[in-house]
């Protein structure tokens, strides 16, 4: 998952006290440092680079990270420095091509050095979506929004069986292991006694279940407003990055990924238009209907239940994953949104009476009091 930072300063409007910003850059060794130097040194002049503009651009939650640097002619260029020894770039260089050829706006690779771990992308720019947005001002985000379930079925439209890792049941537990493992033991320092171990287990069978009956289609995985970027020119695309862990899988999890985001939240009803105008064109271009025995294609809130059931895994992963981020990796800024998740996840576990002795065990656990008032009610 990406933490974009804030969007660094134009070279154009850098203060002039920043002689070479290309000194804010730190590198973990000069071995590395030397590297990066000598693979860039050829592409200097292939592409009119500026080595002494170079800037940090964003970081991310896994070892790699991404680098500005600005070209003669006025644009600019991605630097992403992913270290071999803990990140694996071909996963990014086979999705981004599967998403280029599928009609959407990923940076384009100028250049990649295997061995090394160093690639060159073109420059989607420095906006994010979620820079756009005010949770109070629904209806200025609702064009965005149309705009990026439409990005999503061109990439779902795309789908083919055997081309991407499977979203199947082995992945599923793993990622709902990281709640109990990371959010649980570590985090909150839980130990489960055997009626809690197995509510757990109850309540990520129904998980499962729910989610593998879904309609299989590529995922991306992450698509949630901090990993589209805002159009470069008015009326342009949105750009999608972050797309390496691509799956292909239920066809409810990217939906449920971009409206109940990692970093802002929405009212139901504008959760639930999104949602229904998305049902309608997914069922249109065919990725519903007889692809489900669940009737998900002729009935919305079988579908938007689906939805939420598939949003429930993410927000148990997440979780975990902040919770390990914070006390693995030393990056603390992601457990400040874990309430947001626990917030999703009650409010899903408190619809349905099937995940009822979850959500009592989680409201012991976080010291909360019992949901109430969602539309839906129990079922």
């Amino acid at each position: 998952m990406s933490h974009p930072s804030s969007p660094p300063t134009p070279l154009a409007a850098a203060s002039p006290a920043i002689a070479n910003p290309a000194s804010l850059v730190s590198w973990p060794d000069a071995a590395r440092q030397a590297a990066f130097a000598q693979w860039l040194a050829p592409l200097v002049p292939a592409h009119q680079l500026l080595p002494a503009s170079l800037r940090p651009a964003s970081a991310d939650a896994s070892f790699r990270r991404y680098l500005r640097i600005d070209s003669a002619a006025g644009a600019s260029c991605i630097v992403m420095d992913a270290p071999p020894d803990k990140e694996n770039c071909r996963p990014f260089v086979q999705v981004q091509g599967l998403m280029a050829a599928a009609g959407l706006n990923v940076p384009q690779i100028l250049a990649w050095d295997e061995p090394g771990g160093f690639m060159l992308l073109s420059d989607l720019g420095s906006t994010t979506l979620i820079e756009l947005l005010r949770p109070e001002n629904p209806q200025a985000a609702y064009g965005w929004y149309q705009q990026a379930t439409d990005v999503l079925l061109d990439w779902q439209k795309a789908s083919r069986p055997g081309v991407l890792p499977a979203y199947d049941e082995a992945l599923l537990r793993r990622e709902l292991a990281l709640f109990p493992d990371w959010y649980l033991a570590k985090h909150r320092a839980v130990t489960l006694d055997d009626k809690q171990q197995a509510t757990l287990q109850s309540a990520f069978d129904a998980i499962v279940a729910h989610n593998l009956a879904a309609p299989q289609v590529y995922v991306h995985r992450d698509f949630m407003t901090r990993n589209l970027m805002a159009p470069m020119q008015e009326g342009g695309p949105l750009g999608v990055l972050d797309f390496q862990d691509a799956v292909h899988g239920p066809i409810t999890y990217d939906i449920a990924s971009l409206l109940r985001d990692a970093f802002i939240s929405w009212e139901e009803d504008f959760v639930i238009d999104i949602t229904v105008r998305y049902w309608e064109k997914a069922r249109k271009a065919g990725l519903l209907g007889a692809t489900s025995a669940s009737g998900w294609g002729d009935d919305f809130g079988e579908f938007y239940r689906a939805v939420e059931w598939m949003g429930l895994q993410r927000h148990l992963k997440v979780a975990g994953i902040f919770a390990r981020l914070t006390l693995r990796d030393g990056k603390p800024r992601y457990l400040a949104d874990a309430p947001r998740f626990m917030g999703y996840i009650r409010a899903t576990a408190n619809r349905y009476r099937q995940l009822g002795p979850l959500l009592k065990m989680l409201d012991q656990i976080e010291g909360t009091e019992p949901v109430t008032g969602f539309a839906y009610g129990r079922m």
